[in-house]
């Protein structure tokens, strides 16, 4: 038995799908060319917005870091804080044995205490040298006034010349014990270490308990900044060199974004200008940044500039390599439910605030409600 034939009947037109195949050429033109035109529209619509809005996914947060290391060197008897801890400002985070810098100090006390006893006998030694001056000064005069008296007796014969030239060597030997009198009081006053209205001596043994003070005080570490604990791999009983990093510190009070743009965009950023941030951590939250200054230089090998200056990887693309360079985003705060972690991967849309005019090759092309619609995609930039 033959299959079922379709019934012949001329006023129905044959059908693919919903459309009749007569009009699958029209439709399929139509569709072709909305597909063109929509694609010259969004590709304008991209352009319009990047142009305005530089953007880019090349950004990543930052934080400053604080290393922390002991001012004095010793065993760790104390730790209190762990790894990834937050802390405050002033916190503690670890002791080291005080017991031999407490002994330094008591030794700088009591060389303290010592001083003021020599200073106290010094100051009389000076007293007792300037007496002596007195003295040599009280012989010297009366030697002086007997050879007065003398002198004019050697013609009349009342007196011989040995007396005559005893009595000079009298004067002269009490000008020379006045001259070795102020020279002890002179000796005694550089002994003192008197300078003004400081003792040299004092000062410097107060100086010492300064210094063995700050030492024992060294002995508690704190917390500089607020932030986080991190890279922490220190126990007990471990020995702390004067200066080694033993861990670090996230600064929690000042987060900013690296975003690295072409060289193409930045001329169409500056300082001041608001930008939208996007983390990768948090797809769906929106955070808010400042321009605070774009990259004046990249490094370069044959500078020898490496660690100096920032290095920014240039990306390829079609004809030429585009170079990136690093713009600084002060970033506002975060709330506890998205906290900032540093190193996170971020996007970054500068909002330029600068008004693009509609090309005049396009403006006949465009209906005047679109042209309206697209100028109110941006606002009139404002005088700087």
């Amino acid at each position: 038995m033959s299959a079922a034939q379709p019934p012949n009947n001329p006023t129905m037109a044959p059908v693919r799908g919903f459309i009749p195949v007569a009009l699958c050429p029209i439709v399929g033109r139509m569709f072709g060319t909305g597909a063109v035109l929509c694609a010259m529209v969004l590709s304008f619509l991209t352009w319009w917005e990047l142009d305005i809005r530089p953007r880019t996914d090349d950004a990543y947060l930052r934080a400053n870091i604080v290393g922390i290391a002991a001012n004095v060197a010793g065993y760790v008897t104390d730790l209190a804080v762990v790894d990834n801890q937050q802390v405050k400002v002033g916190d503690l985070l670890f002791r080291i044995d005080v017991r031999p810098f407490q002994a330094e100090l008591d030794v700088a006390l009591a060389n303290l205490g010592y001083v003021e006893l020599e200073i106290s006998a010094l100051t009389n030694a000076i007293v007792q040298r300037e007496a002596e001056v007195v003295s040599a000064e009280a012989i010297a005069d009366y030697n002086a006034q007997y050879l007065a008296r003398i002198e004019p007796l050697l013609p009349k014969q009342f007196v011989t010349p040995d007396q005559i030239d005893a009595a000079q060597r009298n004067v002269r030997a009490s000008m020379a014990a006045v001259l070795q009198a102020k020279a002890g009081v002179a000796q005694a006053q550089a002994n003192l270490g008197q300078i003004g209205d400081v003792n040299v001596r004092r000062a410097k043994a107060q100086a010492t308990v300064v210094e063995k003070q700050l030492n024992v005080g060294y002995c508690e570490v704190r917390s500089p900044v607020a932030g986080y604990v991190t890279n922490f791999n220190i126990s007990a009983g471990q020995y702390a060199q004067r200066g080694s990093q033993i861990f670090a510190l996230v600064d929690t009070t000042n987060w900013y974004l690296l975003a690295n743009f072409q060289e193409t965009d930045i001329r169409a950023i500056e300082p001041g200008m608001e930008v939208e941030v996007y983390l990768m951590a948090y797809p769906n939250a929106r955070f808010r940044g400042t321009v605070q200054g774009i990259g004046w230089a990249l490094y370069d090998p044959d500078q020898g500039s490496h660690g100096v200056l920032p290095t920014v990887s240039p990306t390829l693309d079609w004809v030429r390599l585009a170079q990136r360079f690093p713009v600084r985003i002060v970033m506002e705060g975060t709330e506890a439910k998205a906290p900032y972690r540093m190193g996170a991967t971020a996007t970054a849309i500068v909002d330029t605030k600068k008004k693009r005019e509609v090309p005049a090759i396009l403006k006949p092309l465009l209906p005047d409600a679109i042209e309206r619609w697209l100028d109110t995609l941006t606002v009139p930039a404002t005088k700087q």
